[in-house]
C-alpha cells in the first residue's frame, strides 16, 4: 500500500512540476515581448512584477516554463492597463520577473 502511495504522489507532482499554470486572457496573445531596443518611439504606461511558482514540492520546475508564465502575467497585466508591448526588467529572481509595459501600436 505505502508502495502505491509513493508511486501517485511522484506521478502527481512530476505532473503538476510541467504544468502550465497561467493562462493568457483574451487579447492577450497580441501583447509582444521585446526587447529594450525596440520602444524607443512608445509611450511608457506602466510596469509589473509578475511572480510565479519555481518549484514544485521537491521538484524545480524547468525556467523555461516559468518565464513563459512569468511573460503571461505579464501581457495580462499590460492588456488590463492599455499596453501593447511589454519589455522583461531583469532577471527571473526566485520566480519573479519585473516588466515595463509600453503602448507603441498607433
Amino acid at each position: 500500500m505505502t508502495a502505491r502511495l509513493m508511486i501517485t504522489l511522484f506521478l502527481t507532482l512530476s505532473l503538476a512540476a510541467c504544468a502550465n499554470w497561467v493562462k493568457l486572457d483574451e487579447g492577450a496573445e497580441n501583447i509582444r515581448l521585446v526587447g529594450s531596443g525596440e520602444v524607443a518611439n512608445c509611450d511608457h504606461v506602466g510596469r509589473t512584477t509578475a511572480s510565479v511558482r519555481e518549484r514544485v514540492g521537491v521538484y524545480q520546475r524547468r525556467p523555461g516554463r516559468v518565464e513563459e508564465e512569468l511573460a503571461n502575467l505579464a501581457r495580462n497585466s499590460a492588456l488590463e492597463i492599455g499596453g501593447d508591448t511589454i519589455v522583461a526588467d531583469g532577471p527571473v529572481d526566485d520566480g519573479r520577473q519585473r516588466f515595463r509595459i509600453y503602448r507603441c501600436l498607433r
